[in-house]
C-alpha cells in the first residue's frame, strides 16, 4: 500500500484534516497537562464531597453540643453532671464510689 492509495482512504483524509489534528491535540492537552485538566477537576470533587461529608457530621455535633448546653444552663443539671462527671460534691459530704471485681480493669478471674 503506497501513500497514494491511503490518501484516496476516507478514513485517512478525516485523521489527516487539520482541524481534527488540532482538536485532537487540544483535548489531550486539556485532559492530561492543563493546570485546570480533568484530572484536577475530578481530584478536587473528590475532596469537596470529603469536606461536604465533614460539614454534615460537623453539624450534627453542633446540634448534640447546643442540647448539652441549654440542658447544663439549669444549676440542678449543671450539678448532677458535675457529680457524675467528675464525682464534685458540696461541703461536709462524702462519696462512696463502689466498684465491682469485674467491673475493674485488669482484674483476673479465678
Amino acid at each position: 500500500m503506497g501513500l497514494k492509495v491511503l490518501r484516496k482512504k476516507k478514513w485517512f483524509k478525516v485523521f489527516t484534516n487539520m482541524y481534527v489534528l488540532v482538536l485532537t491535540v487540544f483535548v489531550i492537552w486539556m485532559v492530561f497537562f492543563d493546570t485546570n485538566s480533568l484530572l484536577i477537576h475530578l481530584e478536587l470533587k473528590k475532596e469537596i464531597r470529603k469536606l461536604e461529608k465533614q460539614q454534615e457530621f460537623l453539624k450534627t455535633e453542633i446540634a448534640e453540643d447546643k442540647k448539652v448546653l441549654k440542658k447544663l444552663s439549669d444549676p440542678e443539671e449543671l450539678e448532677k453532671f458535675a457529680r457524675e462527671q467528675y464525682y464534685l460534691k458540696k461541703k461536709n459530704e462524702e462519696i462512696y464510689l463502689i466498684e465491682y471485681e469485674d467491673s475493674l480493669k485488669g482484674s483476673k478471674k479465678e
